[in-house]
């Protein structure tokens, strides 16, 4: 990889004016392949006149091994496609199919579009990482990026928490149900939802470009996500972390356990059922819906809830590659596996008799 493009300035975007000599910093994981600013080099404001800012970052991607590259590059263009066709097609039954024009297909409709956006954020950069030599971002590529991230990360875990009260409604309320779950809820609660992931997404984008990055300009990831860029950042990164932390507590931990309320209700109704079929059939739907929750719950407040000093990257970016790609690969099938209408809907859309 040749050097990083670099410019004097106090800010990212501002105007490239040259390029700058870097000099690695001895004992670090990736001097030889980026450097850091010379001795006394910064962004900072007091050294506006000596500076150098990163305005290119270089993605390291999920494994330094050139020999599995081709295997990867396939691998996730299937878990694309996979993803981009299974969310697609629950989007076109549920407009094409009047008997899925409920609240619950309301919010999978929602659910399936956030994952659209999440995977193609994500997958297609990174696709272009793989087959390129540069595998080059730019600083303003890379903020985008990380918005729509954080913007995708927040819908979902509020849209799971809204799915499962739902549900909760349907099971342990049935004869309110439709009450309950009116219309204007329906757009009430959508609107939360818009409105947290928007409010998530634009303070910790807003953060972040309040950092300075003087160099490495190597990140340790597959994408451009928070912690990998915490790390690079010249300038202290308390407030961030601090932000972080609460986003996790509040966001994250607390929809995980608004959820996993909802269950508790619907297993306890669930148990009152008499058939033995029925309590089988409830309990391997509820099953499959929790572990996929429980899987990006858990593995998104493991990511956000530690200091940025704790990083270990080669294992979280594997933890990482659970809640971005596989989930919203997962999740038109664990949704939409022992549904008949969807299956009826499907079926009407492709043309299959």
């Amino acid at each position: 990889m040749g050097p990083y493009r670099t410019k004097r300035c106090l800010n990212p975007l501002a105007i490239t004016l040259g390029e700058a000599p870097l000099v690695p910093q001895a004992g670090s994981p990736l001097q030889g392949l980026f450097g850091r600013p010379e001795s006394g080099r910064s962004c900072g404001k007091v050294a506006v006149k000596n500076s150098s800012c990163v305005t290119t970052f270089m993605m390291m991607g999920l494994l330094d091994q050139p020999k599995l590259q081709v295997l990867l590059f396939v691998l996730f263009l299937c878990v694309y496609i996979v993803a981009l066709v299974g969310n697609l097609a629950i989007i076109a039954a549920i407009l094409s199919y009047p008997k899925l024009h409920t609240p619950m297909y309301f919010f999978l409709f929602h659910l399936a579009i956030v994952d659209i956006i999440c995977t193609s954020t994500i997958i297609p950069k990174m696709l272009g990482n793989i087959a390129t030599v540069s595998k080059s971002i730019s600083y303003s590529g890379c903020i985008a990026q990380l918005y729509s991230f954080t913007w995708c990360l927040g819908a979902e875990m509020v849209l799971f928490t809204v799915m499962a009260y739902d549900r909760y409604v349907a099971i342990c309320h049935p004869l309110h149900y439709t009450l309950m779950m009116n219309k204007k809820v329906c757009m009430c609660l959508s609107t939360v939802v818009i409105l947290i992931a928007i409010s998530n997404s634009w303070v910790h984008t807003g953060l972040i470009m309040r950092l300075t990055f003087c160099g490495p300009n190597g990140i340790n990831h597959f994408f451009c996500e928070i912690p990998p860029l915490l790390a690079l950042s010249c300038s202290p990164v308390r407030i961030n972390e601090v932000w972080v932390f609460t986003a996790d507590i509040f966001l994250a931990m607390g929809d995980f356990l608004l959820t996993c309320l909802s269950y508790c209700f619907i297993v306890r109704t669930i148990l009152k059922i008499k058939t033995t079929e029925g309590k089988k059939k409830a309990f391997s739907t509820c099953s499959s819906h929790l572990i996929v929750v429980s899987l990006y719950y858990s593995t998104v407040i493991y990511t956000y809830i530690r200091p940025a000093s704790s990083y270990s990257f080669g294992k979280d970016k594997v933890i990482a590659a659970l809640y971005t790609l596989v989930t919203p690969t997962l999740n038109p099938i664990v949704y939409t596996l022992r549904n008949k209408d969807v299956k009826t809907a499907l079926k009407k859309v492709f043309f299959i008799t």
